[in-house]
């Protein structure tokens, strides 16, 4: 592909934090901008965790963040794990085999810090990453429903 020599991937530093948080945005929108460039601030300094970014050309196109898991991971059975946290690629980009750079990268990183396994979760309703997940080889570990209740008002009757 003529293209392909024009991508390559990079780990982000804080010279890259606009444009990672931006298409942290654009996976996460209903987050605050300033709040999650402010995590991802955290999260560029931390030694737990990466953010790969992918070019295509000069323009910052798509981002991976993996994190190192030490507690439980669903389905695993090692110790530490790595973690794909999130990954996005702009729309116009994708097909074009950055996902798979971005985790190959995450995946060699979390090999050099001793994982063997990497894992992953999505919303259950999220069918295209779903898909995604499977495309990239991993497999369903198994499902999990979340409760809450709300404990602010004990008065109220039940």
């Amino acid at each position: 592909m003529e293209g392909e020599t024009h991508m390559f991937i990079k780990e982000a530093d804080l010279v890259n934090l606009d444009e990672a948080t931006e298409l942290a945005l654009a996976l996460w929108p209903d987050n605050d901008l300033l709040e999650l460039k402010e995590e991802f601030r955290e999260i560029l300094s931390s030694n737990k965790d990466k953010v790969f970014l992918a070019f295509f050309k000069q323009e910052c196109v798509a981002f991976a963040h993996i994190s190192i898991r030490s507690d439980y991971v669903e389905g695993s059975t090692t110790s530490p794990v790595g973690y794909v946290e999130g990954i996005y690629v702009k729309p116009k980009y994708r097909r074009m085999g950055l996902s798979t750079r971005l985790i190959a990268e995450g995946e060699r990183w979390a090999k050099s810090l001793g994982c063997t396994e990497m894992a992953s979760d999505i919303e259950e309703d999220n069918t295209d990453s779903y898909a995604f997940h499977i495309m990239m080889g991993f497999k369903e570990a198994g499902r999990i429903i979340h409760f809450i209740k709300d404990i602010d008002d004990g008065d109220k009757e039940r």
